[in-house]
């Protein structure tokens, strides 16, 4: 609702009357079982886009990280919001927790297979226990004692106003973000009058975070990855080139390709797409494999 009414309040400024339509999808509903085992592509958008199709609302918003790499017709993103700190971080009352060595030792909650893999590649050291629902309800566990800290999107908890309970903002180069990280999305049909899809895009589009994006989900288009996939990506625009760090690991975090590449900002599709390639004739394809095969069983 938050990223909703941040739209809302951003168009209403420059004069357009927006309704906003509350709705919750599949993942907002089903907390007790993992994105992985629901199903990676589609769990916080399906409902959202049989509305679009329907005509019943004009824009969806999403967390850009949410949405699939690639989306079936009508459907197509109409703009990229400005993105916030892309970082992960840990939370916690107790701020002496923190992520320093292989030694550190405590019960962290995700249920990001991505961090999990993260966690166990480089402090093994750290046990995880699934934990999803909403921001409040994910620090209400963490107070019952489900475990000590949690690792979310700073994003995510800055727009709570929750970052008094920051206790480290991890590194990008070791906690490479999920596609899209702190930016959103607006999903929008082909159908949409070309004077809103003008209106709309002109207010909310950011053209770097755009540009950023556009080699992100690149990379994962090739990986045909989903939300169950630990494969990262960033983006950063660097002495007028763009660079794209990106990987994967293996869900159990023993095994991972990471690589960089730079690339001219007039084409971060092409420079997603090539690192995509190159991350897979490197061993990601044996690792992407292996991950479909224990997701499927």
């Amino acid at each position: 609702m938050w990223q909703a009414e941040h739209v809302q309040k951003a168009l209403e400024i420059h004069g357009i009357q927006v309704d906003l339509v509350p709705v919750e999808t599949k993942g907002d509903k089903v907390l007790d079982v993992s994105i992985a085992k629901i199903g990676s592509k589609g769990v916080f958008t399906e409902e959202l886009e049989q509305m679009l199709e329907n005509g019943e609302i004009d824009v969806a918003v999403h967390s850009a990280k949410d949405l699939p790499s690639e989306l079936p017709k009508p459907f197509r993103i109409l703009a990229f919001s400005a993105r916030e700190k892309e970082n992960d971080v840990l939370i916690s009352h107790d701020r002496s927790l923190q992520l320093t060595d292989g030694s550190s030792s405590f019960t962290i909650g995700t249920s990001s297979t991505r961090r999990i893999a993260t966690l166990a590649h480089y402090f093994p050291n750290i046990k995880t226990v699934e934990i999803r629902g909403n921001l409040q309800t994910r620090i209400q566990k963490m107070e019952s004692g489900h475990c000590n800290a949690l690792l979310l999107a700073y994003a995510g908890v800055s727009r709570m106003e929750y970052n008094t309970l920051i206790s480290q903002e991890l590194p990008l180069d070791i906690f490479t973000p999920a596609v899209g990280q702190g930016s959103l999305a607006l999903e929008i049909t082909e159908s949409l009058s070309e004077e809103k899809q003008k209106k709309i895009r002109a207010i909310i589009n950011d053209p770097q975070t755009e540009i950023k994006l556009l080699a992100e989900r690149a990379y994962l288009k090739k990986l045909k990855g989903g939300c169950s996939i630990p494969a990262f990506a960033n983006a950063q625009i660097k002495d007028g080139n763009l660079v794209l760090l990106a990987g994967i690991f293996s869900l159990d975090g023993a095994k991972n390709v990471i690589k960089s590449m730079k690339g001219n900002l007039d084409a971060p599709a092409e420079l997603g797409s090539q690192l995509g390639e190159n991350v897979l004739s490197n061993g990601g394809e044996a690792i992407l494999n292996k991950i479909n095969q224990e997701l499927n069983r």
